[in-house]
């Protein structure tokens, strides 16, 4: 699974690296947790937009909005079987950029925090689903962040990991045009040699740390 991330790098090399516009400002964020609003890329007039969304995707048809928060991620072996994600996953997919990512390890009787990063350091993006969902109150744009099984690097903390588009892959996974079968292609963990890790703080497991000291590193890996 994927619960948190980060996203400190700055916003106009974010627009540089991923094509997109935006109206607005990006602080810097090392610690992103489900229910808070993200940075997701979608397509529009066959255009990259920016927009803020919220992190748990609330379907349409569901009559309480707190179900966002079982719906953080999605598995994407069976996406495209599920109420929840099936019909986003045909028209309204996204691009959720992200600076590195975090998982838990049980160690003994603790759970140790890693980050995962680029070894270039740069940003990168998980592959995204989103809706729109409406009460009498309220209209809520949300979404998802597909998952699979992890490559060698993953593995070896957790026994999944987040779907990360290639540069050549965005453009396709946003596209209207692309298949199911070749949407399923896209789906497949990331290439282990150009991705690191890292133990750090224990900080990182309380959202209200939202600093650059969650990412101080430990001395084991």
């Amino acid at each position: 699974m994927c619960g948190r991330y980060s996203l400190f790098d700055d916003l106009a090399v974010l627009q540089e690296t991923f094509h997109f516009k935006y109206d607005g400002e990006i602080l810097p964020r090392y610690n992103i947790a489900p229910s808070q609003q993200i940075l997701a890329i979608t397509l529009e007039d066959e255009k990259r937009t920016g927009k803020q969304f919220r992190w748990g995707l609330i379907p349409p048809w569901s009559k309480d909005m707190k179900i966002g928060y079982k719906m953080i991620n999605a598995r994407s072996e069976t996406a495209h079987e599920k109420a929840s994600f099936k019909k986003p996953l045909q028209s309204k997919r996204c691009l959720i950029p992200c600076s590195g990512y975090y998982e838990w390890k049980h160690e003994g009787t603790k759970k140790q925090p890693y980050h995962f990063f680029m070894k270039n350091h740069e940003p990168f993006v998980f592959a995204g689903l989103y809706d729109r969902w409406q009460s009498e109150e309220a209209v809520i744009y949300s979404c998802t962040i597909l998952t699979c099984e992890p490559n060698t690097i993953a593995e070896k903390v957790h026994d999944r990991m987040p779907v990360i588009l290639s540069d050549e892959d965005q453009d396709k996974w946003l596209s209207h045009d692309t298949d199911l079968s070749s949407l399923k292609d896209l789906m497949s963990p990331y290439s282990a040699d150009q991705m690191d890790m890292m133990a750090v703080s224990t900080l990182i497991n309380s959202p209200k740390n939202e600093t650059a000291e969650v990412l101080s590193p430990l001395n084991s890996k």
